[in-house]
């Protein structure tokens, strides 16, 4: 077992926001990060394992990232193949965090919305989930990763309910965006430095149930992803994705067991809501908190 790649990073940032409109406000708070990649061997087969943590303060576990990923390159060697069939798949909240966020994160923005981008235009009031699933996104989270006094264009931060007993309660709006439908920005105006414009985006997009499963248990045959490749290139508008499913294992009786040599997941994020057992294992992916999920899923291998 050797380290491939990896690092931390400790930032500490003061933002700074002056307009012509007489806003003067600013914001100070520290980040931290750290990732780990490690590769193990057993003959000519080789496994990889990677993990990380992220924390507003001095709160990350070095020790612990490093352990994870070990562990998970061992426990990807010997791969074996299942067949290509519908399973009962657990996303852990990295492999959905990865999906929610090049999915239904774009879908829920005011301007994709307004420009006919969105598969959830006309969809306010309207159930699109499993009624246990609640959406927030909540820009002043205490310790969240994407937190801050305000947003990019100075508003106030809010913690905004989208979906709620899986109704579709609200969009994410800037100032321009919202101005053109004569109500208020929700505070979700992010960018990444003074050269760059605004643009819609999540602060700390929280997803949970009103029941939480664990989402391992009475799954006789099944598939654990522990993370994918590619959610970059799903499709905003529709929801479909096809991804590869990384550091993947078999699930056999509410256990997990042999680990998949290669393996392709595709859906559709709106068919998901619909039918999803969401979990108690939630964490801090990024500007997502989400736990993992159990939902039915092709998988192919």
């Amino acid at each position: 077992m050797e380290p491939v790649s990896g690092g931390i990073s400790c930032t500490h940032s003061l933002e700074i926001l002056i307009n012509s409109s007489g806003a003067d406000l600013s914001d100070e708070g520290t980040s931290m990060h750290l990732a780990l990649e490690t590769i193990t061997r057993k003959g000519s087969e080789v496994a990889t394992g990677s993990e990380f943590d992220n924390s507003r303060c001095f709160a990350v576990n070095a020790r612990q990232v490093g352990e994870r990923a070990a562990d998970l390159a061992r426990r990807s060697l010997d791969g074996i193949s299942v067949e290509t069939d519908t399973y009962d798949v657990v996303l852990s909240p990295i492999a959905f965090a990865d999906i929610l966020e090049n999915t239904l994160a774009p879908s829920l923005s005011a301007e994709n919305v307004q420009k006919g981008r969105s598969a959830l235009a006309g969809m306010l009031g309207k159930r699109i989930a499993d009624p246990r699933i609640q959406l927030i996104d909540d820009g002043a989270l205490p310790g969240g990763m994407g937190s801050s006094a305000f947003d990019g264009e100075g508003v106030p931060s809010q913690r905004n309910v989208l979906l709620e007993d899986g109704i579709l309660r609200s969009y994410l709006y800037d100032t321009y965006t919202a101005g053109k439908e004569d109500r208020s920005s929700t505070g979700n105006s992010v960018r990444s430095g003074y050269s760059e414009m605004p643009r819609i985006g999540i602060r700390n997009l929280i997803i949970s149930s009103k029941e939480p499963v664990d989402v391992l248990e009475d799954v006789r045959e099944g598939v654990l992803v522990t993370s994918v490749i590619g959610a970059h290139t799903a499709n905003p508008i529709s929801g479909d994705f096809s991804v590869e499913a990384r550091n993947a294992f078999r699930i056999r009786a509410g256990e997990v067991a042999d680990p998949l040599r290669s393996a392709m997941i595709a859906g559709n994020i709106f068919d998901l809501l619909k039918h999803m057992d969401v979990g108690r294992d939630a964490r801090a992916v990024g500007p997502i908190v989400t736990p993992g999920v159990r939902v039915r899923m092709r998988v192919v291998c």
